[in-house]
């Protein structure tokens, strides 16, 4: 194999767990990184020729490698595909009672650049990295290995495929997989449109953050903020909550909400807004509405490391508008996605909306990820979800 050479002190981070390595970290003078292929497999040396590791690469990336073995000449192949897989389906299903969660989670599973949620019989599969696009063959193997007669559909239409150079598709490998299929959450029956819908259809990360929504939800009134197909409030509701109202900008996500009601007998409970979040925040204030509950669960609005402070500002600026409708002795549910927001900068965020809406605010409780999203330990941007449960009450 050939070998990728890294510059002094460079494998300091590699040495203590971490599995990234950056491309001004390569010697280059030794090791060009523009003799590799996208995707290619290489030995990763230190500056003395100490063996490190085998990764795989992209010369054109910031993260140029990621190690996929702490071994050299140890090329990611199908027998370590069937056991990462059958490492990671045994976790999910002694944490969850139905198949239905996130059995991929990349670099924290070995198996950088690919995710796969489950749905039953169903699996979505996401690649976002050459390497992993390389072995795409062998890993539809190894999954049949594991779990046989599965219906797969190939969702590979993401952002980051582009930067890695890949093209866009979305296609069946295996069996039938419909538009909508169905899922269970907390209990609670959902369907998903995998073909159309945000990333694999579904979000399972915020799992345990809903479940803590339904044990609040009896009898309250609930506000369910950039809803997408109603896995907050739809949860809120077969919990007993008295109204529940989805706000989202897509006219095809609000139609799902609705489906998502009738599967579960909501009646006339689940009413829907189809407008701009803020938009909403501000109309429902002029219409004077107050809510026992309050979700706000928005996109990512810091993507990259240069829109800090523009992100933090519009998360600011929508829990101001959102701690405004919950009503005194309420609850605002404050989440982000966004993996360059701190924690503590969303403890901050909470702290001042609270101040300068005159409201008492109280952390009751901070979550995250669920367990088929695990924290690689070394590697902080894989604990990326934050959810904090806030108690509103008036100022004193």
């Amino acid at each position: 194999m050939a070998h990728l050479i890294l510059k002094p002190k460079a494998d300091r981070r590699l040495r203590s767990g971490h599995l990234w390595i950056y491309s001004n970290e390569v010697d280059v003078a030794k090791t060009p990184l523009q003799q590799f292929m996208h995707g290619q497999q290489v030995d990763v040396l230190d500056h003395k020729g100490k063996p490190l590791g085998t990764a795989m690469v992209n010369p054109q990336q910031l993260i140029c490698g990621r190690l996929v073995n702490r071994h050299v000449d140890a090329p990611l192949a199908q027998t370590d595909l069937v056991v990462r897989l059958q490492r990671a389906l045994v976790s999910r299903e002694n944490l969850f009672a139905a198949h239905c969660y996130r059995w991929v989670y990349g670099d924290s599973d070995g198996l950088p650049g690919l995710v796969i949620d489950r749905f039953g019989d169903t699996i979505v599969i996401q690649i976002s990295l050459a390497g992993m696009e390389l072995l795409l063959e062998p890993l539809l193997d190894a999954i049949n290995q594991v779990q046989p007669g599965l219906n797969i559909l190939l969702k590979n239409d993401g952002k980051m495929r582009q930067i890695e150079g890949l093209e866009d598709y979305v296609r069946i490998a295996q069996g039938q997989v419909p538009e909508l299929v169905s899922l269970q959450e907390n209990g609670v029956a959902f369907v998903a449109p995998v073909w159309h819908g945000q990333k694999t259809g579904w979000f399972y990360d915020h799992r345990l953050n809903r479940a803590r929504v339904q044990a609040l939800s009896k009898g309250k009134r609930v506000l369910d903020l950039f809803s997408y197909v109603g896995g907050w409030g739809i949860q809120a509701g077969v919990a007993g909550a008295s109204e529940v109202v989805c706000v989202d900008a897509s006219a095809q996500a609000l139609e799902l909400v609705h489906e998502q009601a009738r599967l579960n007998a909501l009646g006339n409970r689940v009413q829907t807004i189809k407008s701009d979040a803020f938009a909403a925040l501000k109309q429902l204030k002029e219409e004077g509405e107050r809510f026992d509950l309050v979700i706000l669960d928005p996109p990512a609005f810091i993507q990259r490391r240069k829109d800090i402070k523009s992100g933090e500002l519009a998360y600011l600026r929508a829990n101001q508008l959102a701690m405004r409708l919950v009503a005194d002795t309420g609850y605002l549910v404050s989440a982000s996605c966004s993996m360059h927001l701190q924690r503590s900068r969303l403890v901050d965020i909470v702290n001042e909306a609270s101040r300068k809406n005159g409201r008492h605010g109280q952390i009751l409780e901070q979550g995250g990820q669920g367990g088929d999203h695990p924290v690689h330990p070394a590697i902080a941007e894989t604990d990326y979800l934050k959810s904090i449960l806030v108690g509103v009450s008036p100022g004193y």
